[in-house]
C-alpha cells in the first residue's frame, strides 16, 4: 500500500482533444500507474483512474460519493460542479429511491414501442436525404433527429418544444466552450422549462417520464427539485449522449470504411459491432464526473484519502491489455467484451437498452439503404464540436 506523491501533478487534460483519439499519456498510465495524480482545470488536484480493474472497483464502491462532489471546491474539468438533486449527483438511499421511480419510463415494453417508431423516423429521414442527393449530412439527417424524437416521446415533451431545450444542451455540457455564467444560465433555463412542463402536464398524464415524475411528486416520493433536476439529467443524457454516439459510430465506420463494408456483408455482426464500438469510442472528451472519497480507500495499492476527488477515463480502461486481447484493434468478432461503456454499479445507465436500439436502427437503416455509403471527404475534413464534455462531429458529410 502506498500514498502517491502529489508534488508536481501534471495538468489535466493532457492536451487537445482530437477526434476520437485518446492522448497517448492515458495508455502509459494504464500500463504503469493506473491510479495517478493530476491537476484539474478547476478545484486543484484529483486522482485519475485509467485501468479497467481500478475503474470497475471504484464504480462499485459506495465510499465514493457523487453528492459530495457537488461542493464548489471539488476538483473537476467543468467550470461548475453538478447541482445536487440530479441522479448523477446522488448517493444511496436517495439514488435508489429516485432511480426506482425513473426506471418505470424505461420498461422493455416502452423501449420496444419506441423501436417501431425509430424505424419509421429513420426511413423518413433517409428518404429525404436520398431525394436531396449527395452530399448528405448524417448529423442533421440521423444523429440529431432520431434521439431527439425518441427522448421527447419517452419524456413527454411536446415535439414542437424541442428547440427550447435543445438551445440549452451544448451550453449545459460545456467544459471550455462556454463561461460559468453561461452554463449557470442554461441550467436555470432548463429547470424553468421542466417546471413549466410539469405544471402544464398535470391534467394530461400518460405513460411518459413527465407523468411518472408528477405522480411520484404528488405521492411525496420525491421533491420538486429532485423531479426537475432528475428530469433534466434524463433529458440531457437521453438525447445529447445518444446523438453524439450515433455521430461517432457513423464516423468511425466510414473513416475505416472496411468496417462498414464488413457490416453490410454480414448484418448479423451489428450487435457485436455495437458493443465493440461502445468499448473503443471515447465518448467523453475528458474524464468522468467526479466523486469524492468519504473515508480512506485503497485502490490499486494506492491510498485515496477522505475528501479526495477521483475521476476516470473509461475508454482507456476499456483498452486495458490486462482484460482485452489486442485492445487497440476494432474487432467485431470479439468473443469477450465486458466493456464499461454504460458504466457499472448503481449508476449504470438507465437508458442503455434505448441507446443500443437507437444505434442498431440507425445502422440498419444506413446499411439497407446505402451499402456504398462513404465520407464525402477525408476523415481529417470532418469538423468536431470543441470544448464540450461529449465528443461529436459538428457535421458528417457523406455520399453514395
Amino acid at each position: 500500500m502506498t500514498v502517491a506523491q502529489t508534488a508536481g501533478a501534471p495538468k489535466y487534460p493532457f492536451g487537445p482533444v482530437v477526434g476520437l483519439d485518446l492522448h497517448p499519456r492515458y495508455a502509459q498510465l494504464c500500463r504503469n500507474e493506473p491510479v495517478s495524480r493530476v491537476t484539474m482545470p478547476y478545484g486543484g488536484e484529483a486522482w485519475l483512474l485509467t485501468g479497467y480493474h481500478e475503474i470497475k472497483e471504484f464504480l462499485a464502491d459506495p465510499r465514493f460519493s457523487s453528492h459530495a462532489a457537488t461542493a464548489p471546491d471539488t476538483a473537476r474539468v467543468t467550470p461548475l460542479p453538478l447541482r445536487p438533486g440530479n441522479l448523477l449527483s446522488m448517493d444511496p438511499p436517495d439514488h435508489g429511491r429516485i432511480r426506482k421511480v425513473v426506471a418505470h419510463a424505461f420498461r422493455p415494453r416502452i423501449v420496444s414501442q419506441l423501436a417501431d417508431r425509430m424505424r419509421d423516423l429513420v426511413a423518413s429521414e433517409l428518404d429525404a436525404m436520398e431525394e436531396a442527393g449527395p452530399p448528405g449530412d448524417l448529423v442533421q439527417r440521423l444523429a440529431i433527429p432520431l434521439p431527439v424524437r425518441m427522448i421527447v416521446e419517452l419524456f413527454g415533451v411536446p415535439y414542437e418544444q424541442r428547440a427550447e431545450f435543445r438551445r440549452y444542451s451544448d451550453v449545459f455540457v460545456a467544459t471550455s466552450a462556454h463561461t460559468r455564467e453561461e452554463i449557470d444560465a442554461a441550467r436555470d433555463g432548463l429547470e424553468d422549462f421542466l417546471r413549466r412542463l410539469i405544471a402544464t402536464r398535470r391534467s394530461s398524464l400518460s405513460d411518459d417520464l413527465v407523468s411518472v415524475l408528477i405522480e411520484a411528486l404528488d405521492a411525496g416520493e420525491l421533491s420538486e427539485v429532485e423531479a426537475v433536476r432528475t428530469g433534466i439529467g434524463v433529458l440531457m443524457a437521453g438525447h445529447e449522449t445518444s446523438l453524439s454516439m450515433i455521430s461517432n459510430v457513423s464516423f468511425l465506420l466510414l473513416a475505416q470504411r472496411e468496417l462498414y463494408a464488413s457490416l453490410c456483408a454480414d448484418p448479423k455482426l451489428v450487435d457485436p459491432a455495437i458493443e465493440e464500438m461502445l468499448r473503443i469510442i471515447p465518448l467523453r472528451s475528458v474524464g468522468s464526473f467526479p466523486r469524492r472519497a468519504t473515508e480512506d480507500v485503497v485502490i490499486g495499492g494506492v491510498t485515496i484519502r477522505a475528501g479526495d476527488t477521483v475521476i476516470f477515463q473509461r475508454a482507456q480502461g476499456d483498452r486495458d491489455e490486462r482484460v482485452f486481447e489486442d485492445p487497440e484493434t476494432i474487432r467485431f468478432d470479439r468473443e469477450r467484451n465486458p466493456h464499461l461503456g454504460f458504466g457499472h454499479g448503481m449508476h449504470y445507465c438507465l437508458g442503455a437498452s434505448l441507446a443500443r436500439a437507437e444505434i442498431r436502427v440507425a445502422l440498419e437503416g444506413l446499411m439497407g439503404r446505402f451499402p456504398s455509403l462513404r465520407l464525402a471527404g477525408t476523415p481529417e475534413d470532418v469538423p468536431w464540436k470543441p470544448g464540450l464534455i461529449a465528443r461529436a462531429p459538428e457535421s458528417l458529410l457523406v455520399t453514395w
